[in-house]
């Protein structure tokens, strides 16, 4: 049985601390892997001067849940914990980390790389980017959706 820990917040989080909690004292584990997704200070060549992410509370867990058990109904995974911010954001902020254990690289790799890849495009976030001349909302990128269809075949 998998441990899943979903977290939406609006506080900094510390990945080593995320890290050693996704561990725990689980000895099976042989792997950990992770994303952490940074604000960027540029996009599409405009300078970005920060971002603030809104989300749909309780939609927005149940989606990630969604993508989550379906990573693990295809890897063999121990644990996987998601944490998202949302409010005001600066340029290097984290937004997003994704832990995955398992007892195989293999497994933890592919599960990371697809829970992220759903959550960019199916989870409901919003992004409004504030830049010297506007703030604009931003679209899922023709890129992102690509990733996706990968996993789709």
């Amino acid at each position: 049985m998998t441990v899943t820990t979903i977290i939406i917040q609006s506080e900094p989080f510390d990945v080593a601390r995320e890290t050693d909690l996704l561990r725990g004292e689980n000895l099976s584990i042989g792997a950990i892997v992770t994303f952490v997704g940074l604000v960027r200070d540029m996009n599409e060549g405009v300078t970005v001067q920060g971002l603030t992410l809104e989300h749909y509370p309780g939609m927005a867990e149940k989606a990630i849940k969604q993508i989550v058990r379906e990573a693990c109904r295809r890897w063999s995974v121990e644990t996987v914990k998601v944490v998202h911010r949302v409010g005001k954001l600066q340029p290097s902020d984290p937004i997003v980390y994704v832990g995955v254990a398992s007892q195989h690289r293999g497994d933890a790799f592919a599960a990371c790389e697809f829970i992220m890849d759903f959550l960019k495009v199916q989870a409901p976030f919003w992004k409004k980017e504030k830049t010297r001349n506007q703030d604009r909302w931003l679209e899922a990128r023709t890129s992102d959706q690509a990733s996706l269809q990968k996993w789709l075949k």
